[in-house]
């Protein structure tokens, strides 16, 4: 019998395709090994948890797991789970009517070491201004489900905005909060975020199961534009939200999020861990890695993943 591997993830739109292999799993759709989803609320609890054994495999934010692999090289991204995906939310108390206006106020991100730093730094950059520690604008880091929270709390407005996967960018909107500034995509089309690594020692010792997992992810990203009703029904269920929510997201005719591009691209990976490393205004990444030792991408070519 197959060892059912663990994995970790958030509850958000990127790693919707995970929910859905869960499903086919669950109702016997597909020949697939069996699962354990381990839900996080944060990122440090999933990096923690995939360094340390107690999950298998993680989706997570793909520059945070090349941070992981400088520091441990026990890990390797198999996979994109998604592009695109995220947004930017203004704090209706903040006032913030162009990017300008972020100018001496606080962003909320949801770490350090990810594409939403590297696209806040972008945005606030064609505004001329700088972003980090005593600059134009301060980052602080939240755990995407936190950011609700914060912005409902924020009575004087001290927070500008922020960036984040959805849902956490609609469930304000849509409790009247905040208003949508950008989609991520608009800032910079069709950009990488999570990623699906493994340890090494699973890939080596349960090679077939994780090929498996892989081909069947790749499926689900085909899937999920195919029956939309469906999707939205199993989006709801495994994200923990409205539905209404989740058709605020699935429905947008511009397509908030990708799911059937999922090839790691080194070129793309390499350009994200140079902008971390050299443009940021803090250490967003530790050091820099040799991204052809840290992407394996045997695994995505055999699923045929584009």
């Amino acid at each position: 019998m197959a060892k059912k591997l663990k994995i970790g993830y958030l509850p958000i739109i990127d790693h919707l395709i995970l929910g859905m292999t869960k499903h086919k799993i669950d109702n016997g759709l597909e020949d697939t090994p069996d699962v354990e989803l381990v839900q996080k609320f944060g990122w440090n609890e999933v990096g923690d948890a995939l360094l340390d054994g107690s999950i298998d495999m993680a989706f997570m934010l793909a520059p945070y797991a090349m941070d992981l692999y400088y520091a441990k090289k026990n890990i390797k991204l198999l996979l994109l789970s998604h592009r695109e995906g995220s947004i930017v939310v203004t704090n209706k108390r903040a006032n913030i009517n162009k990017i300008e206006d972020f100018k001496g106020k606080v962003v909320l991100i949801p770490y350090q070491p990810s594409m939403h730093h590297v696209i806040f730094h972008k945005l606030l950059q064609s505004a001329g201004l700088s972003l980090g520690i005593g600059k134009d604008v301060m980052t602080e880091v939240v755990a995407p489900g936190q950011i609700p929270m914060m912005i409902e709390y924020d009575q004087e407005g001290m927070i500008a905005g922020y960036i984040v996967a959805e849902p956490f960018g609609t469930v304000v909107v849509n409790a009247g909060h905040g208003n949508i500034l950008h989609l991520s995509k608009d800032i910079t089309p069709e950009h990488l975020c999570c990623c699906i690594a493994a340890r090494d020692e699973v890939i080596a010792e349960h090679g077939e199961t994780v090929q498996a997992l892989i081909n069947s992810f790749v499926k689900s990203g085909l899937e999920v534009r195919a029956d939309m009703a469906n999707t939205i029904k199993i989006a709801t269920s495994f994200l923990g939200q409205s539905e209404e929510i989740i058709k605020t997201i699935l429905e947008d005719t511009k397509g908030r999020v990708t799911t059937d591009r999922l090839m790691p691209v080194l070129d793309e990976l390499e350009a994200a861990q140079v902008y971390l490393t050299e443009t940021v205004n803090v250490p967003a990444i530790s050091g820099k890695i040799e991204m052809d030792k840290f992407v394996d991408l045997s695994f995505a070519k055999a699923a045929g993943a584009k």
